[in-house]
């Protein structure tokens, strides 16, 4: 009995986390940015390793959110999280712009030349550019 209770448990641990890798996302810029991106660049860029683009992120529990930092990271919201609370705290970085919504990172990275985002892959459309769809 409590070998199948640990079954069910982790079971649904593993069901918990299907989301994030389910979830289809698309890395943006800005249309009139020349070249692509690759998962290593952008890697660098959303964990503040480089600055060469403005980055804007979707906020905490996103899907999205999720699935891009797992595939693209390879760390999950919690390790992003105090990655980045760590960089503010010790001023080596300051936190990326939030938004509310795909459309929003939508709006942002088609106003904005040197911005990049992600968005749900479902979500892209003519005013942004895909780059990377990991």
């Amino acid at each position: 009995m409590n070998n199948l209770k640990h079954t069910i448990i982790g079971s649904l641990l593993l069901l918990a986390t299907l989301p994030a890798f389910a979830q289809s996302v698309a890395v943006i810029v800005n249309p009139k940015h020349g070249g692509g991106l690759s998962a290593e660049q952008v890697s660098n860029v959303f964990l503040g390793k480089s600055s060469d683009l403005t980055a804007v992120d979707l906020p905490d529990g996103a899907p999205a959110r999720d699935a891009f930092y797992q595939k693209v990271t390879g760390k999950d919201a919690a390790q992003v999280k105090a990655y980045w609370a760590k960089l503010v705290f010790t001023g080596k970085a300051q936190a990326l712009k939030e938004m509310s919504s795909d459309a929003e990172v939508k709006k942002f990275v088609a106003a904005n030349p040197n911005a990049v985002g992600y968005i749900d892959k479902g979500a892209v459309d003519g005013s942004v550019k895909v780059v990377l769809t990991p």
